[in-house]
Parts: structure tokens; sequence; C-alpha cells
């Protein structure tokens, strides 16, 4: 008999069984997630009738997931997707998974610029979750997401598509390398905070994700040093510029856009109370962009 014969026959027992496996903090929301997930159904159907029969397929399929979530691997890599800003973003392993604090980086910046027409860049756009946010919100908006991961890239582009949003591009790049030239009337980035001796990099689920997007140097500034001092040259007058952080960084990184010559720095909270983004304005009068692509 195989360990998915062994699971409870039933929608009801197979969650109870799974909850007391799991063992987790999450463990009912994870066993309710992965459920609705191998029958096709939601969760609220699974409590309506918790008598439903689950056959042996189903069962050694749910029993799958339930294992490789037991070894660590995060539900939304189960499930290859993750909802941010009300979008449906499909996953595949190759980038972090969307979490809700970066929301306030897509709230931030689309405050920041007032502009009906704008060029918004997004660094390292991973899955793309936050230029697909911004180009949902401003269809006028023309949104450029730059990865060096070449399977990033694919995954935000298939995002894009299965979202048919039609003002957003995705192109390689590190950092601005191969933008000489351009300029943005505002640059987000979500890069790579973790030093590399951080002990959350042990953590379940966090271990799982790219180590590549995760780690940034020694002290976990690197990629926010070289973001935050090439940003200026690539802002229209009065563009900004906005930076995700881990939460003991805002300190450090308002001094970062303090010594790049940015004006009206301030760092704004989670709803955690930590510390998130920082965003700072290039001094000059705002200025009418020209097009960067012709």
């Amino acid at each position: 008999m195989s360990a998915a014969d062994a699971l409870p026959a039933t929608v009801g027992s197979l969650l109870a069984a799974a909850r007391e496996w799991l063992a987790t903090p999450d463990a009912r929301l994870d066993a309710e997630l992965l459920l609705a997930h191998v029958l096709g159904s939601t969760r609220t159907q699974l409590y309506a009738r918790p008598e439903t029969a689950v056959d042996a397929a189903a069962r050694a399929s749910y029993h799958a997931l339930l294992a490789r979530r037991q070894a660590g691997e995060p539900v939304a890599y189960l499930l290859g997707r993750q909802e941010f800003w009300s979008l449906d973003i499909v996953l595949d392993g190759s980038t972090l998974v969307p979490r809700p604090e970066t929301e306030l980086l897509v709230e931030l910046a689309l405050e920041c610029t007032g502009a009906a027409v704008a060029e918004v860049l997004d660094l390292g756009t991973g899955s793309g979750a936050i230029a697909l946010a911004l180009a949902s919100e401003r269809p006028a908006w023309r949104v450029l997401g730059i990865d060096r991961d070449p399977a990033a890239l694919r995954l935000a582009r298939a995002n894009a598509t299965r979202l048919a949003l039609d003002n957003v591009d995705f192109a390689p790049g590190d950092w601005f390398a191969g933008l000489q030239g351009w300029c943005f009337a505002l640059v987000v980035a979500n890069p790579p905070y973790v030093a590399e001796t951080d002990p959350c990099l042990a953590a379940p689920g966090v271990c799982r994700e790219p180590r590549h997007a995760l780690v940034a140097g020694d002290d976990g500034l690197d990629a926010l040093r070289a973001i935050v001092a090439r940003a200026p040259a690539h802002l229209s007058p009065g563009g900004w510029l906005l930076c995700e952080h881990g939460a003991a960084q805002g300190e450090a990184v308002r001094a970062l856009f303090a010594a790049a010559g940015f004006a009206a720095i301030a760092t704004h909270r989670d709803l955690a109370g930590h510390e998130r983004v920082t965003q700072g304005r290039r001094a000059g009068p705002y200025a009418t962009q020209r097009s960067n692509r012709t």
C-alpha cells in the first residue's frame, strides 16, 4: 500500500490528516490551498461538502504536494501561481515569490508619478509582478522590466501575455547596463538585499528560492549601492527612484540616496511597521520625457 492509499478518502478527513502531518503555523491554510488545487475547487467548496469522496489518483497527487510542502517548498511554487496586486502571477520556481509587503512599492510608485503618460523602469523584474501591477493600473504608461536571468524574462513575458497587458516590455540587462541615454520618470527596484550570512536564508521556503535573487554581498547592500549610484543618470529631472530593502536597512539606504544627490528622501513602513521602501527625487523641475523607444 502506498502512502497515498493510506490517506483518508474524504475531503474532510484528508484535510484533518494533512493539518496534523504538516504541523506548521500555516498548516490549515496550506492543506486547504493544496487540496483545492488538486480537486480544481475553492477552499469554500471544500468545507461545503467535507463528506465528498476523493479518488486514489487525487489522493496520490495531494500526498506528493504535501510531502514537497513538508520539505520546505513554498506553496506558491506548488500551486504554480501567486496573487499580487489582485493579479494572478504564474510562477515556476525561477524567481522569488511576490510578497505582500512589495505591494507598498507599487502603491508608492503610483502616488509619485501623477503624469498620465510616463516611461517607467522596473529593475530586477523577476516574475514581472511589479511591472505588471504598474502597467495594469496605468494603461498609458510604458513600463520596461529588466532582468539578467533568461528564465525570469521568459516567465515575465508569459505573465504579460496571459494578463493581456501590451504596455509592458521585458529585456535582458544587469541593472542599467544597455540603457545608456535612456531616461525614465520613475525607476522602481526590489533587488536582492539579504546579507550572505543572514540566518533567514536557511528558513523553510526561503532556502528554496533562487539565491541570486536574495543575496547581495556581505551586508546585503551591494545591489542597492549599484542601483542608487547609477539611477540619477537614468532619471528625467524631477524623476523618482523607489527601492525596497530590508527592515534594518532604512538608515543605510537613505545615506546612499543622499550621497547620490537625491532630494525629498523618505522611507515608508510596511503593514508590519518595518521600514521597507525608500524613495528619492532627482533634483530639478519635472521634465516632459522624450520617448526612449522609437
